[in-house]
């Protein structure tokens, strides 16, 4: 909190309503096994930034409903950061989420350099990354690449 603060980059905790509490975190970011959105809510209060993870169509329906700040949609590809989901959405389910979410939409799984002016134009408003950073040979220039796509 201390380095991000004077930067005005929210600090985002994923999961653990607890911890964001405990450090004054600007929101978190949950999945469809963590606790309700209306648990969250109503422990971090309205100013809050609350992210969910959306794993199909349904669920993105499902959120429609509530007062999100972006949903994740994920794994838009298969990817090793999330092996427990074993069907990704792919460009097409980005597009029909698109067609019926309000919300601006996170793309995250398998994204690249390669890939991600697709997903873009599929329907994502961002993109998060993992393994095209973690995993890269030298980790630096991936960034910087990814940084030349002008995401927001």
């Amino acid at each position: 909190m201390a380095v991000l603060k004077p930067t005005a980059i929210p600090l985002l905790i994923n999961d653990r309503i607890d911890v964001a509490l405990a450090v004054g975190a600007d929101g978190v970011h949950i999945g469809q096994s963590d606790m309700p959105y209306v648990d969250a809510r109503r422990l971090l209060g309205p100013d809050a930034i609350i992210g969910l993870s959306v794993e199909s169509e349904a669920h993105a329906l499902e959120a429609e409903g509530l007062d999100i700040d972006y949903l994740g949609l994920s794994p838009v590809f298969v990817t090793p950061t999330k092996s427990e989901l074993k069907q990704q959405l792919g460009l097409e389910g980005v597009g029909k989420i698109r067609q019926i979410s309000r919300h601006r939409l996170v793309a995250i799984g398998g994204l690249h350099s390669g890939n991600i002016p697709s997903v873009l134009k599929a329907g994502a408003d961002g993109v998060a990354v993992v393994s095209a950073i973690c995993s890269a040979v030298d980790p630096l220039q991936a960034a910087r690449q990814l940084s030349k796509l002008h995401i927001v």
